[in-house]
């Protein structure tokens, strides 16, 4: 079977000639690119000459043995993955393997499962060590600024690139902190419009009785207040892109009137009796389902059908593999350079709990962590104790059953809004309640908003 020269590389030390061989065809079989060698010196002199990213030895050899090779390896490569295997396995053999630096200890007789599963194990490990040692995202991973090489991002930068060779309207959809405005920014930055303005609206935060006037401009004396006539935020982007940011929080009344900007592409100023043309490409976004909206009679359907002529769905962090490696270490090195700190290391079983993490913040909630992270560490390194408790295993203690319902549902409430780095709303979804029940209980057991 031919290998393709991308494939990790392993290097197999064994004296026995049967062993090494089933060894080699079963990991080349598997898609690997296999050395061997039948002693220490030979490994060694291997490894002088090529560069191998996991060497599988055996324990008992003739002259040096493996430990002696499981040391050379640690202390001279240390891009380099390193297992053992014996066929005298012992507790203390275990032991003495893994303070000498070996990854994984396998006993022989093993099976060819067994064996893989052991490889897969300790390339794992270094891949995540890699990452770790890399602040910067790999040439070729960060695209419009977006960083990642998931299947899942590969497939919104195919849509940013569609999307971006065209002047249609775009629907981005995904939770809050999935990175949609990025998204948006990208499909104009990559576009023909790249030279005109992009100008984001955060639509939930306007007041409702602002929003008019903020988007659409007023003309002197429209209302109280109104001294001097003001263009809005579509004559702003006027030959550019409007990103029409959580697009689900406008009323009814206002959708009507977007509903006809898109229709015409034109807008009329508050206290304006003519409308005015206005050459803006429309990227809206929403984190929250549209289609139940519509069936609830919050959001018009025929706004829905003109905002998603094209869609993309921001996918969550915790679909995205090890995306969140690549993230924590962008940041990573971002923050430290903005704090003129030392950047941080992150240890294997700290990025396995990153990965393991479900991520109801998303990218915000990892971009705040790693910010504290760099703030607050002393000696550069970052281990599981340094993540906050939801990330960090905890042993069953008990239902404690001695607390009453208040004291319960206070905690639970504090945890949840720790978890998402205190977004309300993320908060209320995730407790099935509104938010203006959220801020009720809040007030009520005196939790700091």
């Amino acid at each position: 079977m031919s290998v393709t020269s991308d494939r990790e590389r392993i290097l197999v030390v064994d004296d026995a000639t049967d062993t090494l061989e089933v060894i080699r065809r079963n990991l080349a079989l598997a898609g690997y690119r296999v050395w061997t060698a039948e002693g220490v010196e030979e490994a060694v002199r291997i490894l002088q000459a090529t560069t191998v990213d996991l060497v599988i030895t055996d324990k008992k050899m003739p002259a040096a043995n493996g430990l002696d090779l499981v040391r050379h390896v640690r202390e001279n490569l240390g891009d380099t993955e390193v297992m053992m295997i014996t066929g005298y396995a012992t507790i203390e053999g275990a032991v003495e393997a893994v303070k000498a630096g070996a990854e994984e200890y396998l006993a022989k007789p093993f099976t060819d499962e067994e064996l893989l599963a052991a490889v897969t194990r300790a390339l794992r490990k270094l891949h995540l060590r890699r990452a770790s040692m890399n602040h910067v995202a790999p040439p070729g991973l960060e695209t419009y600024g977006i960083i990642g090489e998931s299947e899942a991002m590969e497939e919104v930068l195919r849509a940013v690139s569609k999307a971006a060779a065209t002047h249609a309207t775009v629907l981005i959809t995904g939770e809050s902190g999935t990175g949609k405005e990025l998204i948006a920014r990208a499909i104009h930055y990559s576009g023909p419009r790249r030279a005109g303005p992009f100008v984001p609206v955060n639509c939930g935060g306007i007041p409702e009785g602002l929003l008019e006037s903020e988007l659409f401009g007023h003309v002197r004396g429209a209302f109280t207040g109104a001294t001097e006539s003001r263009a809005g935020f579509f004559q702003t982007a006027d030959g550019g892109t409007i990103f029409l940011d959580e697009i689900s929080e406008i009323s009814p009344a206002m959708q009507v009137k977007l509903l006809r900007v898109l229709q015409d592409k034109e807008v009329c100023m508050v206290g304006a009796d003519r409308t005015r043309k206005v050459d803006v490409r429309i990227l809206a976004a929403s984190n929250k389902n549209l289609d139940a909206l519509i069936r609830k009679g919050l959001f018009r359907e025929d706004l829905f059908f003109r905002l998603n002529v094209l869609a993309i769905a921001a996918p969550p962090l915790r679909e995205r593999g090890d995306d969140v490696l690549l993230l924590a270490n962008h940041f990573a090195g971002e923050f430290a350079e903005d704090f003129e700190k030392p950047p941080i290391l992150f240890t294997d079983l700290a990025l396995n709990a990153l990965k393991a993490y479900d991520w109801p913040g998303n990218i915000r909630e990892l971009e705040n962590l790693v910010q504290r992270l760099v703030v607050m560490s002393e000696t550069g390194q970052v281990d599981v104790c340094d993540l906050p408790s939801l990330m960090r295993f905890t042993a069953p203690c008990g239902p404690g059953l001695d607390r009453s319902l208040v004291e319960v549902e206070s905690e639970h409430i504090r945890n949840v809004l720790a978890s998402v780095e205190g977004n309300k709303t993320r908060a209320a979804e995730i407790l099935g309640i509104d938010r203006k029940t959220l801020r009720e209980k809040l007030r009520k057991y005196e939790i700091e908003q």
